[in-house]
């Protein structure tokens, strides 16, 4: 295993430990050359721009169109409650110390250990894998509904054929150029993502304006599949501008069947599509080794991210609820390039929020790919994933990456994979909440982050969200993950983790531990719960196995101490000579396979010896038993 130190213990009095990581070590690919990346370019846009993704452009009138204006706020407030709690938790973890590579996964591992840790970060994976899947199917049917040889808007160009092997070649395309760009490094795609993001920004101030400068008009809706356009007349939607009648009829619910999918629709499944596109807040944490102070960039960029992200996803639904019939807004996802003033420009914001969507869920699932190849957890399977180039960049597992998400492109449709996405990224943010509320109850004395707004009711409320939320979304898909997860941790339990990392598990066992040691009290004790108390002095460990077992077989789950005696005087001593003992006798412990507790001490005498036992094991109304004692 790689040698890892815990976040608890690289706090920050400690000093920044953070800049002082080796090259291709723990802090992440390339070490501290490699944090390059400011709060806005490695966490504000990245974050912006996954949790817009294609859902800003293309399911705003599926959301509101189904659901209604009233239910969909409702879905939008419950995702951000949601997405908000996660945000407290990541935020208290991020500035508690050194954030290394690996993002949400680093965070969990170290907290959690490696057996739970590594299950939750290879779940984590899968979510970016399938969210970069989701992304480019969206641009896919973006694509085909301007240029497809089946469009019928006004300006279809009908070049492309279309059909699902056609889509499935449209797709791996643009998975390649994608590919391409995550392989050349952060520090590209850092770049292509401040450029996507202008032309995002600018994409969507022209569909603000354009709800306000155009006026009402009747757009050509797509023609069902199955239908034969040329028998049936044309069908249209509205668009009303602002109207007070369209307001009235948008406000309530009227699902209906999806005619991408043919499925029809419930609350579940539309919350499912609108979580989908919230689901990027952790874009900026996945960036975590290539920041310059990810401890304070992380916080701010995410906070900063869900507040711009939250504020334009209410004022579409607003306006789209204002101006556009029911009609329109089912049968028309991509209604706002017929209502934009100039429609080029819509096209170019969609296809730019996919493309940086679809990079930013690719290089994200790389680098934790690289980290689970890095802590070594699955053994040779992912050992590949840990080559890096000579910039550190894990080139290696870009390409893993690659092909599962070509797998994944199978599915073929945008609203097919949405439940299954949402899902994964929900189990994820549980297990971040739950990393925070385990720090939070265990009262960690290194548990001290600098961001205060928290508590352990967010903690807790948030693990209860997600859970909800994953069982109401899809409970076949939330069972599976659920089992799929605790397959992986039985079999990293299997295989064994490192030791050195820290786990949350030994603070809150000796937390209560101690809380419930207090609460005993000798004056309340009764014969009939009396159980045996035994101390063992043992002298020649070599022989005194059986001995071991037969006491241990007498105590009846009483308390059973190994002692042993070691004589001396610590005045004529350079140092104390039973401190060194302790990890040998654990393990004659172990071998013996006895349930007991190991006291030694150092006496002049044997008798002056089992007397300090007796008082530091607690046993002054014990049984001492020294058999087999050997002075």
């Amino acid at each position: 295993m790689a040698s890892e130190s815990s976040p608890l213990l690289a706090y920050r009095l400690l000093g920044e430990e953070g800049a002082a990581l080796p090259a291709n070590g723990a802090g992440g690919p390339g070490g501290a050359s490699a944090r390059k990346l400011s709060t806005f370019l490695g966490v504000v846009v990245p974050t912006v721009l996954s949790m817009f993704s294609i859902v800003v452009f293309l399911r705003i009138g599926f959301v509101v169109g189904h659901a209604g204006l009233l239910q969909a706020l409702a879905m939008l407030l419950v995702a951000y409650f949601i997405l908000a709690l996660t945000v407290l938790s990541v935020c208290a973890i991020a500035t508690n110390g050194a954030v290394q590579g690996g993002g949400a996964y680093f965070m969990i591992s170290r907290t959690l250990g490696p057996e739970v840790g590594g299950s939750i970060g290879l779940m984590f994976y899968l979510a970016n894998v399938c969210g970069c899947a989701v992304s480019l199917l969206g641009l896919v049917e973006s694509v085909l509904d301007v240029f497809g040889a089946d469009a019928t808007g006004p300006s279809g160009l009908r070049v492309l054929p279309q059909g699902y092997g056609w889509n499935l070649l449209y797709g791996s395309l643009l998975l390649g150029l994608v590919g391409g760009v995550c392989t050349l490094g952060a520090g590209l795609y850092a770049r292509a993502s401040f450029l996507t993001f202008l032309l995002v920004s600018g994409s969507l101030a022209s569909v603000l304006i354009s709800f306000v400068a155009v006026g009402p008009r009747d757009i050509r809706l797509t023609p069902r599949p199955g239908s034969n356009g040329s028998s049936l007349p044309p069908r249209f939607g509205h668009f009303t501008g602002f109207n007070s009648s369209t307001l009235k009829d948008n406000l309530g619910a009227g699902y209906a069947e999806d005619y991408t999918t043919g499925a029809v629709m419930n609350f579940a499944s539309v919350f499912a599509v609108l979580f989908n596109g919230c689901t990027g807040i952790m874009a900026g944490a996945n960036m975590s080794g290539e920041l310059k102070d990810p401890s304070r960039a992380i916080p701010l960029g995410t906070i900063v991210a869900v507040a711009y992200t939250f504020f334009v996803y209410v004022l579409l639904f607003f306006l789209s609820s204002f101006t556009c019939d029911r009609t329109l807004l089912q049968e028309d996802y991509g209604f706002f390039r017929a209502i934009s003033l100039w429609p080029p420009l819509v096209l170019i914001g969609i296809y730019a929020t996919a493309l940086s969507a679809s990079m930013s869920s690719l290089i994200g699932a790389s680098r934790i790919l690289h980290a689970l190849a890095r802590d070594d957890l699955f053994g040779v399977i992912l050992a590949p994933a840990k080559v890096v180039s000579r910039g550190g960049n894990p080139w290696a597992a870009v390409l893993y990456s690659w092909g599962l998400v070509q797998l994944v492109l199978l599915a073929g449709k945008l609203n097919t994979l949405a439940a299954v996405v949402t899902v994964f990224y929900l189990v994820a943010y549980a297990a971040v909440d739950l990393s925070c509320l385990s720090l939070e109850w265990a009262s960690a004395p290194n548990f001290r982050p600098t961001f205060s707004l928290f508590s352990w009711h967010t903690c807790l409320l948030g693990v209860a969200s997600c859970l909800l939320m994953m069982f109401l979304i899809s409970p076949g898909a939330a069972g599976g993950s659920l089992l799929l997860m605790g397959l992986l941790a039985a079999l990293l339990t299997a295989r064994g983790g490192p030791s050195s990392w820290g786990y949350v598990s030994q603070a809150l066992l000796f937390h209560q531990v101690r809380k419930y040691l207090l609460r005993l009290d000798v004056r309340k004790d009764h014969v009939k719960f009396w159980r045996p108390q035994l101390l063992l002095l043992v002298g020649n460990p070599r022989g005194a196995l059986p001995l071991l077992r037969l006491a241990n077989q007498l105590k009846k789950g009483g308390l059973y101490v190994l002692g042993h005696v070691t004589l001396g005087d610590l005045d004529s001593l350079p140092s104390d000579p039973v401190q060194p003992q302790y990890g040998a006798w654990l393990s004659l412990v172990d071998r013996a396979q006895v349930k007991a507790f190991v006291d030694l001490t150092l006496s002049p005498s044997v008798r002056q010896g089992a007397q300090h036992l007796l008082r530091i094991s607690g046993l002054e109304s014990g049984t001492l038993l020294p058999w087999g004692f050997r002075s």
